[in-house]
């Protein structure tokens, strides 16, 4: 069998002359021009780049190009210019055709993930070249936060709803510096240390509107709570703790400051009057661990010991700079004289104040003088560790994961902490964040999309698949997961989405690379179609095996 009669030969060899092929000489301006396409999400003017539209840039963008003799470029502008396209353009053009490291700076961690989100993502979605270099962000952050996914009898409509969610959800931020999972994990970080969070849904007035779903997502923290107002009337409604309860004792509002009072702004300025937020546009997030109104900060059994080991730090700080101090106290000495070392000459009798290596010196007069000598404090670090274990206890997590030190712990006892701290943090994620923080504003997103008409009336109920933990025993657990569907205890698709993916996507994406494989005549050990569970080829198609079978 020759070359010639493989399947599929054709496309190797073009593929490989391809591959010898030197790419197009272009400046960054020309690949701009040729590859650029600009997203509406972030550009007034969506399509394909034209340099034209902003001609002096092109000078500058060219100078970036490897063709170029330039080692540094300094660019002084003013704002609103075009630099920052210019900027993607460049990054763009080295993606494609000069990959290697790439390093963009911004001020803060907020602005380069504003950066990241509104003007890179657009960059490598809108621009097949560029797509097809670079994985999607969802197969980098799947595992990383909890994500929805449409769960009607219609997968055509499922599908639709998914991507609508997936465009809103990459710039609901009221304030524009995330997406929903930065949204997210910034509100369950709230809840921990500030013990609540508010989010409340902002609509947009028909200037701001694009196309999209009319919606935005605020966070306002539990100090924007109008917490002193108390009232009672006569029909029933009462407001405790800023918290507005009807007749029937269900939330209908809540009463918060336009601004946070102890904000910085000057005092006659603040809007220090709170006003009523309806109740259905407030999700309230916070652990109910009794039958109360608000919530605590998880840290509060461990203030004490915080403020402790804080004091014992300073106390034991001062002790050690005491230490360090060279303190003599000469005993004998006269008034006349007025130095604190003893009256010591040398051998030609001049007097002596300060010691020099290798000096031979007599003391006269019978003076002495002794040095302190500190005393160290045992029991230091049992005392510490002792400390940081009840500040791990008052935290909830678990003293190896807060404090980083392994020193006493084991495989087994690693384990059986973290298998312990997972159940708390499910228990969490099912009973605390997706019923009271994420299914409200899955709520607000379905009816606002339905007022728009961009999806039918009716319940669009949410599947929401919550991050996967990492494995302390990766083979150990996936080996247990595949007895899991083998004994029928679980499905494929459930073990996918306990990893935080799709698992229509993965199915697609799986589907698409076998056809690939298979077009290339490649065959892979992962492909049980192919391959049996023990790397051995199988005997048969399973497909063709099925049909005979029928």
């Amino acid at each position: 069998m020759t070359f010639g009669d493989y399947d599929g030969a054709e496309d190797i060899r073009l593929a490989w002359l391809a591959g010898l092929a030197p790419d197009p000489a272009l400046t960054v301006s020309q690949w701009s021009d040729r590859h650029r396409i600009l997203s509406a999400r972030a550009a007034s003017e969506a399509g394909p780049y034209r340099t034209d539209r902003t001609p002096y840039m092109r000078a500058i963008m060219d100078a970036l190009s490897p063709s170029n003799p330039a080692k540094r470029v300094v660019f002084m502008k003013a704002a609103q210019v075009g630099a920052t396209e210019a900027g993607n353009n460049w990054m763009g053009f080295c993606i494609h055709r000069a990959p290697g490291p790439f390093l963009a700076v911004q001020p803060t961690v907020d602005l380069a993930k504003r950066l990241s989100q509104q003007r890179i993502d657009p960059l490598i979605e809108e621009s097949p070249e560029l797509r097809a270099l670079v994985m999607p962000s969802r197969s980098k952050d799947s595992g990383n936060t909890i994500r929805p996914r449409a769960a009607t009898a219609d997968a055509d409509l499922n599908r639709r709803v998914d991507a609508l969610w997936k465009a809103w959800s990459a710039r609901c931020d009221q304030h524009g510096h995330t997406d929903f999972h930065g949204i997210l994990a910034l509100a369950v970080r709230e809840m921990i240390e500030g013990g609540e969070v508010f989010a409340v849904a902002r609509s947009l007035n028909g200037r701001d509107r694009s196309g999209g779903v009319p919606l935005r997502i605020e966070l306002r923290e539990a100090d924007l709570l109008d917490g002193g107002r108390f009232d009672s009337r006569a029909d029933g409604v009462r407001i405790d703790q800023g918290i507005e309860y009807d007749r029937n004792g269900r939330r209908s509002a809540y009463w918060m400051f336009a601004e946070h009072p102890g904000g910085n702004s000057p005092l006659f300025t603040r809007m220090l009057e709170s006003v009523r937020v309806d109740a259905a546009q407030v999700a309230h997030l916070f652990e109910r661990q009794r039958v109360q109104n608000r919530g605590t900060p998880w840290g509060t059994p461990a203030m004490r010991a915080i403020r402790d080991v804080d004091d014992w730090q300073t106390a034991e700080l001062v002790r050690k700079k005491t230490e360090a101090c060279l303190v003599g106290i000469v005993f004998g000495a006269d008034e006349d004289q007025q130095s604190i070392a003893p009256v010591i000459q040398d051998a030609d009798g001049n007097r002596v104040e300060q010691f020099e290596p290798g000096l031979i010196a007599y003391a006269r007069g019978g003076k002495d003088i002794k040095f302190n000598q500190p005393t160290s404090t045992a029991g230091v670090y049992e005392w510490h560790r002792t400390q940081l274990h009840i500040i791990a206890a008052g935290f909830r997590v678990p003293y190896a994961l807060m404090t980083g030190d392994l020193s006493q712990a084991n495989f087994s006892s690693t384990r059986a902490g973290l298998n312990e701290f997972r159940r708390m943090v499910e228990q969490i994620q099912w009973q605390t964040v997706i019923p009271m923080f994420c299914e409200p504003i899955w709520r607000w997103f379905i009816e606002r999309a339905q007022s728009q008409g961009l999806l039918p009336d009716g319940e669009i109920v949410a599947e929401w698949g919550p991050p996967k933990f990492e494995s302390v025993n990766p083979l150990q657990d996936a080996q247990a997961d595949l007895l899991e569907v083998r004994a029928g205890f679980s499905t494929l698709p459930q073990q996918i989405a306990r990893r935080g993916y799709d698992p229509a996507e993965i199915l697609t994406e799986w589907a698409e690379f076998a056809a690939k494989a298979d077009a290339a005549g490649l065959v892979f050990d992962s492909d049980p179609r192919k391959v049996s569970k023990g790397g051995n080829v199988q005997p048969t198609d399973p497909a063709v095996s099925t049909g005979n079978q029928e």
